[in-house]
Order: C-alpha cells, then sequence, then structure tokens
C-alpha cells in the first residue's frame, strides 16, 4: 500500500493543523482504495495558500490550480472523465475570497467532486491577513484595529448554495475526519467538507476546538435544525449535516461518454447546421 507521501520538504510550521487534516486524507483515499477504486481514478486540485502545499506533499495526481480557481479546473477535469473521484482543496481565503464565485456555482450544480475546505480564518501563507472566514476582532496586517467584518457561515453557506453532502470536522480528530471525507468522496455529487484547522502562527485556535467541539449523534433531519446547529459557538458541532440524493450535474447534461472520431464531429456538425 502506498504511504501517499511525496519526497518534496514539508514547510508547513510544526503544529500546523494541516498535518492532521494530512493524514485523515491519505487513511480515507487508503481506505477508498481498498474498497475497489484504483488510484489511478482519483486526482487532486488545489488552491495557492498554506492548503495547497497538500499538492507538493499528498502523492496524487492532479493540476495545482491558480489563486481560487482549482474548483473551475476541477470541474473540468471531472466533467471531462466523470469516473474519476476528483478531491479539491481550497483555504477559506482561496475558495471564499477569490474563488466564492466558483464554490457557489460547483455546489449550485452539484458536479460530483469533493471539496474539503481548509479553515483557519486567516491568510496565512501571506502572515495572517483578514480572510472571509476570520472572526470579528480578528488582528491582523490588514485589520491591525480588528476585523470589523461578520465572517460566513461555510455550512449554511453551501447548503443554501445547494451542495448535496454538507459536513464539518475539526484536524485533530483525525479518525473522525478521516470517515467524513470518505464519505464525502463516496457521495454522488457535490460534498463539501469544513475543516476546522488552527493555524499556529496567526490563529492558534486549538484551546477554543479542544474545548468546544463536539460531535453530533446524527445528521439532522430538518434544514432549520442543521442551520441552527451550524451557527451554534459553544459547543461547536462537527458532523454530517446534510446528505442528500440529488440530481448529479454531468449526467443530466451528458457529457463524458465515448468520444467521437473526428469525422464523426464532422458529421455531427452537418446534421445541426
Amino acid at each position: 500500500m502506498r504511504k501517499l507521501i511525496s519526497s518534496k520538504e514539508n514547510t508547513w510550521c510544526i503544529g500546523c493543523g494541516n498535518f492532521g487534516l494530512f493524514a485523515a486524507v491519505r487513511k480515507a483515499i487508503q481506505a477508498l482504495h481498498e474498497a475497489g477504486t484504483p488510484m489511478a481514478d482519483i486526482v487532486m486540485s488545489a488552491g495557492i495558500g498554506c492548503h495547497g502545499k497538500i499538492f507538493d506533499y499528498l502523492e496524487l495526481c492532479g493540476i495545482y490550480g491558480l489563486h481560487g480557481r482549482a474548483l473551475a479546473t476541477a470541474s473540468g477535469i471531472q466533467l471531462a472523465n466523470p469516473k474519476l473521484k476528483v478531491i479539491v482543496f481550497g483555504g477559506d481565503g482561496d475558495s471564499l475570497g477569490e474563488g466564492l464565485e466558483h464554490t457557489l456555482f460547483a455546489a449550485k450544480r452539484n458536479i460530483d467532486l469533493t471539496l474539503i475546505l481548509h479553515n483557519n480564518g486567516n491568510y496565512g501563507l501571506t502572515t495572517g491577513q483578514t480572510s472571509p472566514l476570520s472572526t470579528p476582532g480578528f488582528r491582523g496586517p490588514t485589520t491591525p484595529m480588528g476585523n470589523v467584518e461578520r465572517p460566513f457561515t461555510p455550512i449554511t453557506l453551501m447548503m443554501e448554495a445547494g451542495a448535496s453532502f454538507v459536513a464539518r470536522s475539526y484536524s485533530a480528530k483525525i479518525e473522525h475526519l478521516s470517515q467524513i471525507i470518505l464519505q464525502a468522496i463516496k457521495h454522488p455529487g457535490f460534498s463539501f467538507v469544513e475543516v476546522l484547522q488552527p493555524c499556529v502562527s496567526y490563529n492558534n485556535t486549538y484551546q477554543l476546538y479542544n474545548e468546544h467541539c463536539q460531535i453530533m449523534d446524527a445528521i439532522p433531519q430538518e434544514e432549520e435544525e442543521a442551520r441552527k446547529l451550524a451557527k451554534s459557538k459553544e459547543p461547536i458541532y462537527l458532523g454530517i449535516y446534510r446528505q442528500e440524493s440529488l440530481p448529479v450535474y454531468h449526467k443530466q447534461i451528458k457529457v463524458g461518454g465515448e468520444s467521437l472520431t473526428l469525422d464523426q464531429r464532422k458529421a455531427l456538425l452537418r446534421s445541426r447546421s
């Protein structure tokens, strides 16, 4: 069994929550492979940021996207070859700042891929600027007097956008996180996993999450209940908030079939002219 660890030097800060997430992702992929999915059918894409370094460290095929554009790239991969299991890594700034439109429309269309959101509440790679998920009062280079904006609630945002699988976990709970990721990848449709991931350099939330995170007993039965639980701060609920069987995008627009020959394409164009 491959360890899924490349030979690249790891430059995450010591204690970074990305290490736990990295371990959980590898565990989920190994379980997926053992259940019958070929490694050649598992593909990744990542944006730019501390989260994006996982592309260098995880031994999988894929494409390193531009800042905020990992989902656009991943959507193209999935539509071109629907048999692939496409995993996207995005940061809270990368996916909900620069890439917010791509995130919302991938969820709206219910494209069959998985977005793993590394939520550390800041732009860690560029020294801790305020992100769309930074809490009020957060002090960083762009908000030295404290952040005055209200953060998004990623769970409710993705539910409203139409994601058919929505979940939250914590990077220090590796077993729970690996199981959530595995279920997300196996789910047909757009899967969103928010990972609470402390940034030891600029937003060290280990104590907060260790004291307040609580795993839900079951998936909320009512959407209003799910929204209420998602917004709770004490406790912070972990688990699956939504898991629904909804039409998948590529099956509705009928892409990803057998490739046509050049002559077949020309004949098709002539028939439509």
